[in-house]
């Protein structure tokens, strides 16, 4: 598994690729829990278009970092889900819990307002 963090705007875009396991998952929750802690974006949101696979480890890791966001009082969501990965959360019913956005543009405009845009 790869992580990418980066800024968009004033948020933190969390970009995952890969396989979210037991074996890989401290590594999100590293860079999800420092991402918070660096200072407070204005969102925090998570790209998991290149995740084929996710197992309940990978649930507890997004859990965590939903509860850490929520800590700080900073809008967190997911976006890019694949359709099994829809149906892994919708299965445990945390697709009522997460913020889920088809792509990261919806996603940061409905997390964080109109958000500047750094050119790409």
């Amino acid at each position: 598994m790869t992580v990418t963090v980066r800024e968009r705007g004033q948020a933190t875009i969390v970009d995952v690729e890969g396989q979210l396991t037991f074996e890989s998952t401290p590594d999100l929750r590293g860079h999800l829990l420092k991402a918070l802690k660096k200072k407070t974006p204005a969102a925090v949101l998570v790209n998991l278009g290149a995740v084929g696979y996710m197992d309940s480890s990978g649930i507890a890791t997004l859990v965590e970092g939903l509860k850490a966001a929520q800590a700080n009082q900073v809008p967190f969501g997911l976006c890019g889900l694949s359709r099994n990965l829809r149906n892994v959360l919708e299965l445990v019913r945390l697709d009522k819990v997460f913020r889920i956005f088809a792509s990261e543009d919806e996603a940061l405009q409905q997390l964080a307002g109109s958000l500047p845009q750094d050119s790409d």
